[in-house]
């Protein structure tokens, strides 16, 4: 496997007790900002996937709303489509819709349902993977359109929350973990 090109951790801001006390927030921005740090992020995940032989991808999945920074940039790069997946009521027209559990309560997406085809072979990316339930909900939209999930990427992955294990079995790319 090839070693990226940029220490992101160096970069990336730790912001203690946000949002809550305890909590330490995983904060990019000053990686988007640095002068190479995107041009990295996509050029590491298109590496790594290209490394599973997972073969054509149609489209790129951006969980709102940085998974929308990373997935429009990634799904240029490698020539394809990309759909956002976005809150409630952002989307005008025809939606698909779940609702998923948060450890307070629940939470909704909304996907086109005219964004993808049937059979379209679909990656979904996102900042960071804490929990899962936000990629995992975002797999359940791609099943609805009758596409395939063939993998996620992450910029961060938070291991201690095991979030992976919520998934389904496709390839998961994390390009920092803590």
């Amino acid at each position: 496997m090839v070693k990226s090109s940029m220490d992101f951790k160096s970069i990336i801001r730790d912001i203690p007790d946000f949002p809550q006390q305890g909590i330490i927030f995983r904060d990019i921005t000053p990686l988007l900002a640095h002068h190479d740090g995107l041009t990295a992020i996509i050029q590491d995940f298109k590496t790594k996937f290209a490394e599973l032989n997972i073969g054509e991808i149609d489209c790129i999945i951006g969980i709102e709303s940085r998974g929308f920074i990373l997935g429009a940039a990634l799904a240029m790069a490698l020539g394809c489509s990309f759909v956002p997946v976005r809150k409630p009521k952002k989307l005008p027209s025809a939606v698909f819709r779940v609702e998923y559990s948060l450890e307070y309560g629940t939470d909704t997406l909304e996907m086109h349902q005219d964004a993808l085809a049937v059979g379209e072979r679909v990656i979904i990316i996102d900042d960071v993977i804490a929990t899962g339930g936000t990629a995992a909900a975002t797999a359940k939209l791609i099943k609805q359109a009758g596409a395939e999930l063939i993998g996620y990427g992450f910029l961060i992955e938070l291991d201690f929350l095991n979030g992976r294990k919520a998934l389904p079995e496709v390839p998961i790319v994390s390009l920092v973990n803590y």
